[in-house]
C-alpha cells in the first residue's frame, strides 16, 4: 500500500494508505473515532483533504481498499466497472471531479452516462470535499427512474413509503395505519412493513394482507415486508404474493455475512421475486436499506471508514437493479452519527454517492432518541433532501415508530415538502389520489372538508376491530 504525504508550513503529514487517508478526509463523526481511524486534528483533517483533492480517480483502480482475492464486493466494482463510461473523467484529479461536478458541463445526460465508470470509492472521495450546498446541486442533477405498479424518481415528484408498523403485527392496526397514510396521500414508493416477527407464516399473512388492499382498491403501488432474503423466498415458494424482495446490505463481504447474505443469495431472491411477473409497469423488484456504521458494527470494516463503506453498498444495490434504496441514516445510534450535524451530513452525503453511481436513492430521515438530535434537525435534513431530489422519504403516524422506537419523517412532513418544493406524489399514484377524492394537486388532502364516502365504511370498520366493538351502520 502506498504511502500518502502533504506539507502544509513546516509540518508533513503522513498517511500510510489510501484507506487512511480517506478515513482522515472523512468530516468528523463518531463512529470513525470509535475505530480509531478519524483525523487525530481539524488541521489534520484539513491536511487529508488537500491531499485527497491532488488524487487522480484512477488510483482507486490500482488500488483497491479491500483487496481484491478478499471481498466479493471488490471484484464486483471492478469487475463491473465500464472503462469507456468511465473515460470523460478519466484524467481528473478527485478535487477536478468536484469542480466539474458543480460546473454546468455536468447535467442529467452526462452524469447518467458516467455512473457506470465510477466506483463507490471514487464518489465517497469526492463527497469529502464538498458542502453541503455541493451535495444538494450535483446530487439535484442525477436522475434515476424506476418502475414496479408506478414510476418513482421523476423531476419533479417525491414518493413516500408507507410504514404501518405495529408491535404484535396486529392486522387491525396496521390496517388503520395503512388507511391514515393512503389518506394522507402516502404510499406510492411501497406500503412496507418491519414485522415483529420474522416467522414466514407472519410474513405470508401480512403479504397477502397487503395484496389485499391493494387489489380492492385497485392502488397503483407495491407492497413488501421487511422480511429476510431466505424468508422472501421461502414465502414465495409457499405462494404469497410478494411484490418486492428486501434486505439489509452493507459494503463488505464480511458485513454481508453478518446479515446471513452474499452476492448469491440476493441473485437467488430476484430471481425468485421476477418468477411471478407482478409487476405492470417493470421489473424492479428489490428493495435495500443501508446505513453508516453497519460494518463498523458488525466488526466487519477493514479499517476504513463508515461513509466509504456505505457507498460500497450501492454498489452491491445497483448490480441487482432495484426499485427503492434508502439510507436509515441516523437509525445505527448515536455511536455511529452522533448529533444532528452528523445525521444531516451523512443523508446529504449518502443520497449524493447513490445518486451518482445511478442508484435510486430515498432517505429514512431518523434518530434514535439517545442521539443529540430531534426534529427540528430532521426537519433541517427533510428540506435539504428535498431540494436535492430525494426520490422518497418515510411516512409514519406521528413520526413515531412504535415498533421499532424511533424516530422517523410522518405523512405531514411529506404534506410539507410536496407543498413548500412544489412537489407532487408518483404520477399513476396522483391519478389515483385525485380519482378516490383524496388528494388534489394544489389543494391538498380533501379529508379535512370531507371524508370521501368510499373509506367512511372501511375507516369504521378499521376502528371497530382496533376496538372490538361493532361498526356504526
Amino acid at each position: 500500500m502506498a504511502e500518502h504525504t502533504i506539507d502544509i508550513g513546516s509540518r508533513r503529514y503522513r498517511f500510510d494508505s489510501l484507506g487512511a487517508l480517506m478515513a482522515a478526509a472523512t468530516p468528523r463523526r463518531s463512529g470513525d473515532e470509535l475505530a480509531g481511524i478519524a483525523a487525530a486534528s481539524a488541521e489534520e483533517r484539513a491536511a487529508a483533504q488537500m491531499a485527497l483533492a491532488e488524487l487522480p480517480l484512477r488510483r482507486f483502480l490500482e488500488e483497491p481498499l479491500i483487496p481484491y482475492e478478499e471481498d466479493e464486493i471488490t471484484r464486483l466494482i471492478l469487475d463491473r466497472h465500464d472503462r469507456g463510461a468511465f473515460a470523460p473523467v478519466a484524467g481528473l484529479s478527485v478535487g477536478e471531479f468536484r469542480n466539474w461536478l458543480l460546473s454546468e458541463r455536468a447535467d442529467g445526460e452526462s452524469l447518467a452516462r458516467l455512473a457506470p465508470g465510477l466506483t463507490p470509492e471514487m464518489v465517497a472521495a469526492v463527497s469529502k470535499l464538498m458542502r453541503v450546498q455541493d451535495l444538494v446541486l450535483a446530487a439535484r442533477k442525477c436522475r434515476v427512474v424506476t418502475r414496479f405498479r408506478n414510476t418513482i424518481g421523476l423531476p419533479g415528484r417525491l414518493s413516500t413509503r408507507l410504514q404501518p408498523n405495529h408491535p404484535t403485527d396486529d392486522a387491525s392496526g396496521i390496517a388503520a395505519s395503512i388507511l391514515d397514510g393512503l389518506l394522507y396521500a402516502s404510499g406510492d414508493a411501497v406500503i412496507g412493513i418491519n414485522p415483529a416477527g420474522d416467522n414466514t407464516g407472519t410474513v405470508v399473512t401480512l403479504l397477502k394482507m397487503l395484496d389485499e388492499i391493494i387489489a380492492r382498491y385497485e392502488i397503483p403501488t407495491q407492497s413488501c415486508v421487511l422480511t429476510h432474503v431466505t424468508t422472501a423466498i421461502e414465502a414465495i415458494e409457499r405462494g404469497a404474493p410478494t411484490d418486492l424482495v428486501f434486505q439489509s446490505i452493507a459494503g463488505t463481504e464480511a458485513a454481508n455475512r453478518g446479515f446471513g447474505i452474499d452476492l448469491a443469495l440476493l441473485r437467488e431472491g430476484r430471481e425468485a421475486a421476477l418468477s411471478l411477473h407482478r409487476g405492470t409497469l417493470g421489473n424492479n423488484v428489490m428493495y435495500f436499506e443501508t446505513g453508516q456504521g453497519s460494518a463498523l458494527s458488525a466488526d466487519a470494516h477493514h479499517g476504513l471508514d463508515q461513509q466509504t463503506l456505505e457507498a460500497r453498498a450501492y454498489a452491491v444495490a445497483r448490480e441487482f437493479e432495484p426499485l427503492l434504496v434508502n439510507t436509515v441514516v441516523g437509525f445505527i445510534g448515536p455511536e455511529y452519527l452522533f448529533d444532528g450535524k452528523q445525521i444531516i451530513r451523512a443523508g446529504l452525503e449518502d443520497h449524493f454517492c447513490g445518486k451518482l453511481l445511478g442508484v435510486p436513492m430515498g432517505c429514512d430521515i431518523c434518530y434514535t432518541n439517545h442521539a443529540e438530535a430531534d426534529q427540528d434537525d430532521m426537519d433541517m435534513l427533510l428540506t435539504l433532501l428535498g431540494a436535492a431530489g430525494c426520490h422518497y422519504i418515510m411516512g409514519i403516524p406521528g413520526s413515531d415508530d412504535i415498533m421499532l422506537n424511533y424516530q422517523t419523517t410522518s405523512f405531514h412532513d411529506a404534506l410539507y415538502l410536496r407543498q413548500v418544493l412544489g412537489l407532487r406524489p408518483a404520477p399513476e399514484f396522483e391519478e389515483w389520489l385525485e380519482t378516490s377524492g383524496i388528494y388534489r394537486h394544489g389543494h391538498g388532502i380533501a379529508f379535512e372538508r370531507e371524508l370521501p364516502a368510499r373509506f367512511q365504511a372501511v375507516l369504521g370498520q378499521a376502528q371497530a376491530d382496533a376496538t372490538g366493538e361493532e361498526a356504526a351502520p
